[in-house]
C-alpha cells in the first residue's frame, strides 16, 4: 500500500515506521522535523515532508496534497505529549490542536478528493472514558466528562467526518509499553536504582499494551478491510499501579516498595498527573471480537520482552 502517516515519528512510530517498510508498504511521512530521524534516512520506501499537521496552511501545500491524493491509506497519530507537562492554558491549546485540527485538516483534504483513500486509522486514547477505580470500560461506554474525555470525543468526531468511501478505524490507545520512551521508558532508570514504587495510592488501573502489539494493530487495521470504527487498543489484562509496579520490580529484579507520593506528582505536573493518579481498566472487546492475537497479553511477559536489552 501507499501509506500517508501523519504523526509517527515518535516514540510508536519509531517501531511503526520499520514494520511497515518490512511488509512492502511505500510510505509518504508528514512530519514538524525538518529531516529524518537518523534510524530512517536512506530507508528505501520512504519519503519526508517537513509541516505542522495543526496549522492549515499545511494542508494546501501541493506535495502533500499530491501525497495523499495517491495514498492507499492514512495513519495519523498526531498529539503533543499529555503527562509531561502542566496543563497550563497553552498547553491545553497544544493538546487541542495537535489532534482535533490536525485531524480536521487532513479530513477536509480528504473530502476534496475525487478518490480519497480506502482507510484511515486515526489516533484516539482511552482517556475517553474518564477515571475510575471500579468500573471496567468497553468500546460502547460513555465518555467521561473531564478534560481527555471531552478530547477524545472532539478527536473522533473529527475522524468521523472522512469521506464515505474511506474505512475509518479508531485506535483508543492505552499507555504504550517500551523501554526506550513512554511511562516505562521514564520509570526504568528509577526501579533499575533501586528507588521505584506504586504512583499514588497503588489502586489506579493501568490499561497498558506492548509497543509491537499497538504496531500490529495499526498493521491489521490497514490491511484488513473487516477492521471499522472503535477499537480498545489495550492487552486484555489491565493491572493497577501497584500489580505494575511489583511486577517491573520482579522483571528487574530490584526492590519496588518506594511510593511515589500523589502530592508530588501534582506539584510537578498539576492536573497532567491525573493521566497516571488515576486511570481506567479498559478491555479491547472489538480487537477480541475480531480475532486478532496479542503477542503480549500478559503483564510479565510484556514486561520482560520491553526490557531485554536489543528489544524493539
Amino acid at each position: 500500500m501507499r501509506l500517508l502517516l501523519i504523526g509517527c515519528t515518535g516514540f510508536v512510530g519509531r517501531a511503526l515506521v520499520p514494520a511497515l517498510l518490512e511488509r512492502g508498504h511505500t510510505l509518504t511521512v508528514l512530519s514538524r522535523r525538518a529531516a529524518p530521524l537518523p534510524a530512517f534516512q536512506g530507508a528505501r520506501g520512504l519519503r519526508w515532508l517537513q509541516g505542522d499537521p495543526a496549522e492549515a496552511v499545511t494542508w494546501q501545500e501541493p506535495t502533500l496534497l499530491s501525497a495523499l491524493a495517491d495514498a492507499d491509506g492514512v495513519v495519523n497519530l498526531a498529539g503533543e505529549p499529555i503527562a509531561e507537562q502542566r496543563w497550563t492554558p497553552e498547553h491545553r491549546r497544544r493538546l487541542f490542536d495537535s489532534r482535533v485540527r490536525s485531524t480536521e485538516g487532513l479530513v477536509a483534504a480528504l473530502q476534496a478528493l475525487s478518490a480519497p483513500p480506502s482507510v484511515l486509522v486515526n489516533g484516539s486514547a482511552v482517556g475517553y472514558y474518564g477515571t475510575s477505580e471500579q468500573a471496567s470500560f468497553e468500546e460502547a461506554s460513555p465518555a467521561g466528562d473531564d478534560l481527555l474525555g471531552a478530547l477524545c470525543v472532539a478527536w473522533e468526531a473529527a475522524a468521523d467526518q472522512a469521506p464515505a468511501a474511506t474505512r475509518v478505524v479508531k485506535l483508543r490507545t492505552g499507555i504504550v509499553l517500551a523501554a526506550d520512551g513512554g511511562a516505562l521508558g521514564k520509570m526504568l532508570p528509577i526501579f533499575r536504582a533501586g528507588f521505584g514504587g506504586p504512583i499514588g495510592n497503588g489502586r489506579q488501573w493501568m490499561s497498558w499494551i506492548h509497543r509491537d502489539d499497538l504496531v500490529a494493530i495499526v498493521i491489521a487495521a490497514l490491511e484488513n478491510n473487516a477492521y471499522a470504527g472503535v477499537y480498545n487498543a489495550v492487552a486484555p489484562a489491565p493491572a493497577t499501579m501497584a500489580q505494575f509496579s511489583a511486577s517491573l520490580g520482579r522483571t528487574l529484579g530490584r526492590p519496588s516498595l518506594l511510593p511515589v507520593p500523589g502530592p508530588i506528582l501534582q506539584l510537578l505536573l498539576g492536573d497532567g498527573a491525573q493521566v497516571v493518579l488515576k486511570g481506567q481498566r479498559v478491555l479491547p472487546q472489538h480487537l477480541l471480537q475480531q480475532g486478532f492475537v496479542f503477542r503480549y497479553p500478559e503483564l510479565t511477559a510484556a514486561l520482560a520482552a520491553a526490557t531485554t536489552p536489543g528489544s524493539r
